[in-house]
């Protein structure tokens, strides 16, 4: 009688093996909670084709912009957990479960696929602004204070982190301006409608270079190649105004591991292909490494910029919703 149970199990097998086919097995859609254009935007049609490439399916960006990308979100986390739908997200998943209020998800759901790239922020400014250098741009905020304008991206959005952090890195608030998106914030830099900005440099790298803005300092410890005359914070004399923007690929909550860590092997090579990495330091990015490209070492750096924002951003008052 065992031998008959045994044999029979045996059989299954192969049907059980036909019912759950290999991942992926239809193209994958990559939501993207911002608009075309913008930092995050760039960074995942960058990257699409090489995750494409490795999992022989399409994948496909789809922005789905608006409420500080908690509408992206909140598609994604309530998706059908098999992989063919995820999220681009970036530093506004840190900020959403602190700004929002009345979510119809649980915006800590999300299964980390892993870190894609961690991005400096450029401290920046209409080019006849009147000063040389940081130190004499902190001076002018202190002594203009209101009457300077920041633009950001909205509220919880990286620009946004950056220029809370800015104002109170200087000591002094000045008058924070949000628009749909960066791409519009830059135009009215280089405009000379706005005075100051504080943005990721995959998205203003090249103005800067150019002359059209001028950059003031980059908010990491070291240097980017893009910018390499553009001095850090530290060096500047702003030691307490460091932080980088990020961008991470998420799944639908309850994906099984199995998927996770497949998308997170495309991922990783993704990440080692040549011309991803080449484009990325073009732009002033820096690709992921290390343990936060993991599932686990990802979702430990997710919570940790969670606790890291929320004091600040419940400081500043407010809420998106």
């Amino acid at each position: 009688m065992l031998r008959r149970t045994l044999l029979a199990l045996a059989s299954l097998a192969p049907l059980v093996a036909h019912a759950q086919p290999a991942f992926p097995t239809r193209p994958i859609t990559m939501t993207v909670g911002f608009a075309p254009g913008g930092p995050a935007d760039v960074i995942a049609r960058l990257i699409a084709p090489a995750l494409s490439a490795d999992l022989g399916q399409p994948v496909i960006v789809e922005n789905v912009a608006g409420a500080g990308g908690s509408i992206a979100q909140g598609r994604v986390t309530g998706a059908r957990p098999d992989g063919h739908g995820i999220l681009f997200g970036s530093l506004a998943q840190a900020t959403i479960p602190t700004l929002y209020r009345n979510l119809t998800f649980d915006p800590l759901a999300l299964e980390p696929i892993g870190l894609v790239n961690e991005v400096p922020m450029a401290v920046i400014a209409r080019r006849d602004f009147p000063a040389a250098n940081l130190a004499e741009m902190v001076a002018v905020v202190r002594r203009e204070g209101r009457r300077l304008n920041l633009g950001n991206a909205g509220v919880g959005s990286t620009s946004h982190l950056c220029s809370l952090l800015l104002q109170s890195a200087i000591g002094v608030p000045v008058t924070l301006i949000p628009y749909r998106g960066n791409g519009p914030v830059l135009n009215d830099l280089m405009a000379g409608t706005l005075d100051l900005g504080c943005d990721q440099t995959t998205n203003n790298a090249e103005q800067i270079r150019s002359g059209a803005i001028r950059g003031y300092a980059i908010t990491t410890p070291a240097r980017v190649g893009a910018l390499p005359n553009v001095p850090t914070t530290e060096e500047g004399g702003l030691p307490a105004m460091r932080m980088s923007g990020w961008n991470m690929l998420f799944a639908p909550p309850g994906t099984p591991a199995a998927v996770v860590e497949r998308l997170n092997r495309a991922l990783l090579a993704a990440l080692r292909e040549e011309a991803v990495v080449r484009r990325m330091t073009d732009l002033g990015s820096l690709p992921a490494s290390g343990e936060r490209v993991t599932p686990a070492g990802a979702a430990a750096f997710w919570r940790a910029e969670v606790t890291r924002w929320r004091p600040l951003l419940e400081a500043a008052g407010g809420f998106a919703d």
